[in-house]
């Protein structure tokens, strides 16, 4: 039939039984011209709907666009013309051959709808259209049959229709052209990232990504240079997708909930408990009590379950159908390489074989590999996109139910596990999501190799899979055990981080004693243990390394020897030998993988669990907060109850309450009475059980821990407003802050680190107070504000914010507050005990009334709080504000503790660092500042930037790191572990050559004559071949283990020597947690991470060159070939690893702000609530993340960029050397084609590998550089020289300064300016002064913490410049400030180097008045003191820092006077002691009250680094200098009037 549709023959066999094969003409007009048809107008009118759904706004014509039109314009007249000639032309009798007429009219239709199609996608952000692309190269490959068939038709000069023929080469060129300008791509106005508007061609290649891979090549990558996401990716619409998807699921999985619980209640028949306790509770009592909870109930309490996966599944479904098919399509390619291996060793074997066959199959494993390596890629691309949005959507959705989380719900999760949620769970849900179609896919792949092997071996295939399967269960084994030895390492990494923190947050106190090296010896030890477990872990490793790599080996033997002996008619020859042995190597990774999948789904489904628990929590119920517009009372509390906990009794009980608009209330009550917890009631952040409050006007609130924000000071005033700038000034000046901020460098602008880290309390109230302040709200919500500031500074805000003429008078205000003399003046006093209002009425009635409220009156006047007491300096706060932490009332036990660590001894250095410099007015300084706010940007004011910018290498690193790291190893060991790596490659080769050697063996014997003899060397060798390449690789790898400890000791014990040599400056100027960070995460990268590494590009990079010495040893000629190839490669590696390795960096760089943001959110929500301020930080966070998603996306595109350009270079290896095997075909046997292919098959992968490694490599070298970085970082004087003073010495404990200067850092200006006095031996002096005259550097000075500028100070006739920083530091004694104290034992806190006998110590602590608690511990000297003296109270810790001091008696004791951490009972014992015990010393005492050094023989005032006056406390008070005006502020009027 179809033969008479053409006029000749449509299909004939004999046609391709020649070495001149063709096609006959029909086929090639008919089938060849439909197919590409077919497809274009089966797939049109889907695409011309889609196009319609989605459509944007037109846009602009342009030249791409013309062109092309113009192009299928001429296309349409060619085939009319053809038509034309087709009817007109003059057959003679026969009828015209239908096929003449049909197919231009068909070509016309055709090119109609493309014509329609390329107009419609003007409408499209994405100019080109797939089909049309696909379609163009489909046409092309079709048409070429005809177009070598029409010019050999020419070439024989057959009387072919010429005319026919011109149309038909020049349509087909015309396509080729259209083809090209379809792969550029056309900018589109609508989207800045040319990812969407890339063609088909180049976004299956990732062309659209060269030109930041040129950029990222040329200099480093910025944040701005990378693009960012598509907006369907980014954060706000796919949270709004999967929320909608979350709703519904959830809504079913709560009802599936309830009928759980009906049923549980049906069975057990229980009532709902309830705790009967008739104290009302305190917040911090139900922290303590939750905290028991958890450990009591560890079984987990019941919730909706199991609907995150599936709203997860509705909201991506496409990404996954889409990702499937794409999978799929890749795993049934793979197994057409073995066929086609095979055919291909048929084509050689076979001498009578036509050429042409062989190059089919060369272009046929050519084109093959391609499809094969753009469905992965792309495949790839869609998943790890899927992981990124499943990241993202995870993080947005916990950041947003933080923000409504009922408190029950938060109380369960403390802020680090809230925060583990976003980083640690979501992370874990994007990995399994990269992953997930492995679950089917492996087992597929395994189903279809075992069936393929089946088919050329037989059943003897199973032994060899059963060796696989074996070897399964025995890497678990070892997996297990491998997990065992990190769980341990973890320990003991822990404890070794513990103590290096202590050691930072301590570091003063070290220096003080000269203790570093006991601390050293401490941290040597346990790092022994950590590398002898890290040994074992390596070797562990290896043995792991050793099973993998006998596995192809022990497999293939199993299998051959078994198909060898089952049947004596069996022989191995060379299409089945390497067929199987690329079946093989197909097997591997399905088996390798399947494990790991499944582990990592187990881990996520814990992950899930934990995201579902929380994510399916009740919101905070605000119902029983009525917010009214017209109503006359600004708040009115209803029989208003509320609790903290549903199981427990009622916090806030029965309370009805009207304030009016305008009045000043001050709520006070004793400690846990519900002061604290009434205002939470008001912000709706405590249960409702009954009653209700209404509030008129919005709420600012200052909670009684003040939150402070990472950012300026001004950042966190401002709080998200416009600035205003006369508000601003009269808000600062009102809170007090302008003398603080003309101490922080930089003024307003100083940057405050993490939780306010770098200010005092004080000051960070007082921000806190400001912030409200600013916000201009109806309703001031205020809880003890005023509790962290001095007396004189709590007066001042009293006066001008608080109080009737404050700035908020007007406002509603509610002040709870223990200050008793602001309640004369406020409207009125609300009495709280026990959660109920006691009393109520104006201070004069309260008082008449004589009840709870008058009687706690008395009691309090009889005994002065120290908020009353006198104090110095009127910015004494700095030094004082540490005493007055407020009760911790109401406070969960965690929000506590925070700040305490670090604060005290930053804050000092702080505010001391730029006091010298000379001060502007603040109010000029700041409007100046603000005039020139883009200069102020560009230079900071010296010092203002507290924490230097982490240094972060960009480009390339320096080969001196890989130097320094191979050095750490040894450079014998490197050369042995290179040449067994060699070895193992050799023996890999040679056993290659001898498979093929065996498979020779077939063409000689046949079955019958096949000596056993021969067959058993043939398996014997083969086998021991393959044992000797384990072999070699398990000593290369042990060795490398060893080397490669040896190399983390070297490193960790100079980078520890080196920190504790560093001066003070350093560790003021280097946050704690970078220098941790060193010891944490950089040294496990080089103790882990960096060998594994170093090892597998070592291995990779070994068998990518053993691949092409075979490739080469069969057909020499491929070299000619591999040099342009490995340019290519080289290359394209450059390129990647330096944009790889920015984007890594930038990754990191903008993931830690998404987290701090979030942990600061945790610990501020009351705050961010109350002002109502949630919307705003959602779409910080929202900012935030797209900021990290844009790197991760750039970073996944950089990745398949890569991958899509090696695996082209790969498949071209395999093409060439196919090829080259069918040129050279004579000169070839069988079994040389299926050892060289079999290998080169394997090549595409381990070229991907090898610069993955590099890459990593790369990244993990890093670590070593920051490590190699802080190795070198300036040491301070050497703790021990040449010159050794005499061993009695100091004997007298004379001290002379003479011109003595100092500075705290190089760029600042001098502290101490030129100071000269005399101290005489015994001597009792006491040094006061301001904040910020130098006080407390006088003392660095002796210690030589500080070294001078200038003059020098001896101290019995020795300048102690001259001597070791430990012989000095040795002799002299300090008592500090702040008792720091270490975990270990109480002896070791007092005796670190086990100088004294145990009589001696009791002895000091009698004298310290300890020795009855430390007698009455059970443990006595040995009691475990934990991190930081946590379990001791502050004043104990001080006594043990006399402790100290008495133990370690010396001529010179300084007194860096601690009375802020310790009542007045403890202050008269240490005085006491002092006096006693130190007579005979030199005694120099630093005074912040000045009572306690009014017994001292001389008092030295400092003023801005002078000495202002130096006497006897007598003279100076007669005089009326700045002493007698100190004296007189504290009301001392004369030496003995210095009671309290």
């Amino acid at each position: 039939m179809v033969d008479s549709f053409c006029n000749s023959t449509f299909w004939n066999s004999s046609f391709l039984d020649r070495p001149e094969a063709d096609l006959p003409l029909c086929f090639e007009q008919t089938v060849l011209v439909w197919i590409p048809l077919g497809f274009l107008w089966l797939l049109a009118p889907w695409q011309l709907l889609h196009v319609y759904r989605s459509r944007n706004k037109k846009s602009s014509i342009t030249k791409f666009y013309l062109a092309k039109q113009v192009l299928v314009g001429l296309l349409l007249i060619l085939a009319a013309i053809e038509l034309a000639l087709a009817l007109t032309e003059d057959y003679g009798q026969a009828t015209i051959p239908p096929v003449k007429y049909v197919n231009p009219i068909l070509y016309l239709c055709t090119w109609l709808l493309v014509l329609l199609i390329q107009y419609s996608r003007q409408w499209c952000i994405q100019k080109n259209s797939w089909l049309l692309s696909i379609f163009w190269i489909l046409s092309i490959c079709c048409d070429t049959f005809q177009f070598q068939t029409l010019i050999r038709a020419l070439l024989q000069d057959r009387s072919s229709n010429l005319a026919y023929s011109c149309l038909f080469f020049i349509s087909y060129g015309f396509q080729i052209v259209i083809l090209i300008l379809s792969a550029f791509s056309e900018k589109s106005d609508l989207s800045s990232n040319p990812s969407s508007a890339a063609s088909f061609l180049s976004n299956i290649t990732f062309s659209w990504f060269d030109s930041i891979v040129l950029k990222g090549y040329k200099q480093p990558l910025t944040l701005e240079d990378v693009w960012d996401v598509d907006e369907k990716l980014k954060t706000k619409p796919t949270l709004s997708r999967f929320e909608v998807c979350m709703a519904k699921e959830l809504q079913k999985a709560r009802q599936a909930f309830q009928r759980r619980q009906q049923k549980a209640q049906r069975k057990s028949g229980a009532k709902p408990r309830g705790l009967d306790k008739n104290q009302s509770q305190s917040q911090d009592v139900l922290v303590l009590e939750e905290a028991k909870k958890k450990k009591k109930s560890k079984k987990t309490k019941d919730f909706p379950k199991s609907w995150l996966t599936k709203a997860l599944f509705k909201t991506f479904y496409m990404v996954l159908l889409k990702s499937f098919i794409l999978k799929l399509v890749h795993d049934i390619t793979l197994f057409l390489n073995p066929q086609l291996l095979k055919w291909l060793i048929a084509f050689v074997s076979d001498s009578d074989s036509y050429m042409w066959t062989g190059y089919v199959y060369s272009i046929l494993l050519f084109a093959i590999s391609l499809i094969q390596s753009l469905c992965l890629q792309t495949y790839f691309q869609k998943c790890f996109l899927l992981g990124m949005s499943v990241r993202t959507t995870i993080m947005a959705s916990v950041y947003k139910k933080a923000l409504t989380l009922s408190n029950l719900n938060r109380r369960q999760y403390t802020i680090g596990e809230t925060v583990n949620l976003m980083s640690v769970d979501a992370q874990k849900l994007m990995d399994v999501t990269n992953f997930i179609h492995l679950v089917w896919s492996t087992v597929l792949q395994i189903v279809l190799s075992i069936f393929f092997l089946w088919r050329e071996l037989g059943p003897s295939v199973l032994a060899g899979v059963g060796v696989m399967v074996l070897l399964v269960p025995v890497n678990g084994i070892f997996a297990t055990k491998n997990r065992r030895i990190q769980v341990k390492n973890m320990k003991n990494k822990d404890k070794r981080l513990k103590i290096m923190n202590e050691i930072l947050s301590g570091i003063k106190i070290l220096k003080y004693f000269a203790w570093e090296p006991s601390f050293k010896e401490r941290i040597t030890n346990i790092r022994k243990k950590e590398l002898k477990n890290l040994l074992f872990f390596g070797q562990l490793q290896c043995v792991i390394i050793f099973v993998l790599q006998l596995a192809p080996v022990l497999v293939s033997v199993t299998t051959f020897s078994v198909y060898v002996l089952v049947d004596s008619n069996n022989i191995l020859d060379a299409e089945k030998a390497f067929t199987s042995i690329t079946l093989f190597n197909i097997l591997r990774f399905p088996l390798t993988m399947l494990p790991m999948v499944i582990s990592s789904m187990l881990q996520a489904s814990v992950s899930v669990e934990r995201l579902e628990k929380y994510l399916g929590g009740d919101d905070l119920d605000t119902s029983a907060i009525r917010h009214v517009c017209n109503f006359d009372k600004a708040v009115q509390f209803s029989e208003a109850s509320f609790t903290w906990d549903r199981d427990s009794e009622a916090t806030i009980r029965d309370v009805n309450l009207d304030i009016m608009p305008g009045q000043l209330v001050a709520v006070v009550g004793t400690v846990g009475s519900g002061k604290s917890s009434l205002m939470s009631a008001m912000l709706g952040e405590m249960e409702n059980i009954h009653g209700h409050i209404t509030i008129k006007g919005s709420t600012a609130y200052v909670p009684q821990q003040s939150w402070i924000q990472n950012g300026t000071i001004k950042d966190n005033i401002l709080f998200g407003s416009e600035l205003n700038e006369k508000k601003y000034q009269q808000i600062l000046e009102a809170c007090a802050l302008l003398p603080d901020l003309e101490i922080l460098p930089g003024g307003d602008l100083a940057e405050i680190g993490e939780k306010g880290i770098n200010l005092s309390g004080g000051q960070k109230q007082r921000i806190s107070l400001a912030r409200a302040v600013y916000q201009d709200s109806d309703i001031y919500i205020l809880d003890d504000p005023l509790s962290a500031v001095d007396a004189h500074v709590g007066k001042h805000i009293f006066n001008k914010i608080l109080g009737p003429n404050g700035l908020l008078n007007g406002k509603t205000r509610l002040l709870v507050t223990h200050s008793i003399h602001f309640l004369p003046q406020v409207d009125e006093i609300v009495v709280l005990g026990n959660g109920t209002v006691v009393e109520k009425g104006t201070y004069r009635a309260l008082l008449a009334k004589k009840g709870v409220f008058a009687k706690n009156l008395k009691t309090f006047t009889r005994h002065p709080s120290s908020e009353g007491e006198a104090t110095v300096n009127d910015d004494s706060e700095e030094d004082d504000d540490y005493g007055l932490i407020p009760s911790i009332e109401e406070i969960p036990e965690d929000a506590a503790s925070l700040t305490m660590k670090r604060e005290n001894s930053l804050r000092r250095t702080m505010s001391r660092r730029s006091s010298s410099r000379p001060q502007k007015s603040l109010k000029n300084s700041l409007k100046i500042r603000n005039g020139n706010a883009l200069k102020e940007e560009e230079e900071l004011v010296k010092g203002q930037k507290l924490i230097k910018k982490e240094f972060m290498e960009s480009g390339k690193v320096k080969f001196s790191v890989y130097m320094k790291y191979l050095r750490a190893m040894k450079w014998c060991s490197i050369l042995c572990i290179i040449f067994f790596f060699i070895m193992n490659f050799v023996a890999f080769i040679a056993s290659n050559l001898w498979l093929s050697a065996w498979t020779r063996d077939s063409l000689i014997y046949n079955s019958t004559n096949y000596p056993a003899s021969q067959r058993d060397l043939r398996i014997g060798v083969y086998g021991g071949l393959g044992v000797a390449q384990a072999v070699f690789v398990l000593v290369a790898s042990i060795w490398s283990v060893f080397g490669s400890n040896y190399a983390s000791k070297m490193l960790h014990s100079q980078l520890l020597v080196n920190i504790l040599h560093a001066p003070m400056r350093f560790f003021d100027t280097t946050p704690t947690g970078r220098i941790v960070n060193r010891f944490a995460g950089d040294i496990s990268t080089v103790d882990e991470t960096l060998p594994q590494t170093l090892r597998s590009w070592l291995m990779c990079f070994l068998g990518i060159i053993s691949t092409i010495v075979m490739i080469c040893m069969a057909t020499p000629v491929f070299i000619v070939i591999v040099i342009p190839l490995g340019i290519l490669y080289v290359a394209i590696q450059v390129f990647y690893v330096a944009t790889s390795r920015q984007l890594r960096r930038l990754d990191s760089v903008t993931r830690s702000p998404v987290y701090s943001h979030f942990g600061e959110t945790v610990t501020g929500l009351p705050v961010i609530r109350a002002f109502e301020h949630q919307q705003r930080f959602l779409m910080s966070n929202e900012k935030s993340i797209d900021n990290n998603q844009k790197c991760v996306f750039s970073w996944i595109v950089a990745n398949r960029w890569l991958a899509i350009r090696l695996e082209f270079v790969g498949n071209l290896i395999v093409f060439f050397s196919s090829l080259l095997l069918v040129i050279y075909k004579n000169s070839l046997t069988g079994d040389t084609v299926g050892f060289v292919l079999s290998n080169a098959l394997n090549i595409t992968q381990t070229l991907n590998w090898l610069v993955r490694m590099t890459s990593e490599t790369e990244t993990n070298i890093v670590a070593v550089e920051r490590i190699n970085e802080y190795i070198h970082v300036e040491n301070e004087a050497p703790w021990v020289t040449e010159r050794k003073p005499p061993a009695d010495w100091p004997s007298k404990g004379a001290i002379q300064f003479s011109n003595y200067q100092v500075r705290y850092r190089p760029e600042l200006d001098l502290v101490l300016k030129g100071i000269t006095c005399d101290i005489k031996g015994t001597e009792k002096v006491g040094v006061v002064g301001r904040t910020g005259a130098g006080k407390s550097s006088l003392t660095n000075c002796l210690f030589r913490i500080l070294e001078s500028a200038g003059g020098q100070i001896i101290i019995d006739g020795v300048d102690i410049a001259s001597i070791g920083l430990h012989d000095l530091r040795g002799k002299l004694t300090i008592i500090p400030q702040d008792p720091v104290l270490f975990s270990g034992s109480l002896r070791m806190n007092l005796d670190p180097f086990n100088k004294y006998s145990d009589e001696e110590i009791w002895k000091a602590l009698e004298l310290a008045h300890l020795k009855p608690f430390v007698a009455g511990l059970p443990l006595g000297l040995s009691h475990e003191v934990t991190e930081a003296g946590e379990n001791l109270s502050i004043g104990q810790r001080q006594l043990l820092c006399l402790g100290r001091a008495l133990l370690h008696k010396s001529k010179i004791l300084i007194l860096d006077e601690a009375t802020a951490a310790v009542d007045l009972e403890t202050d008269q014992l240490i005085q006491n002691t002092i006096r006693t015990e130190f007579s005979h010393c030199t005694v120099i005492t630093i005074a912040h009250r000045l009572h306690t050094i009014m017994d001292s023989d001389r008092i030295m005032v400092l003023d801005s680094g002078n000495i202002v006056e130096y006497d006897s406390p007598e003279e100076l008070l007669e005089r009326s200098g700045p002493f007698y005006f100190m004296a007189k502020e504290a009301g001392i009027e004369s030496v003995n009037n210095t009671a309290l």
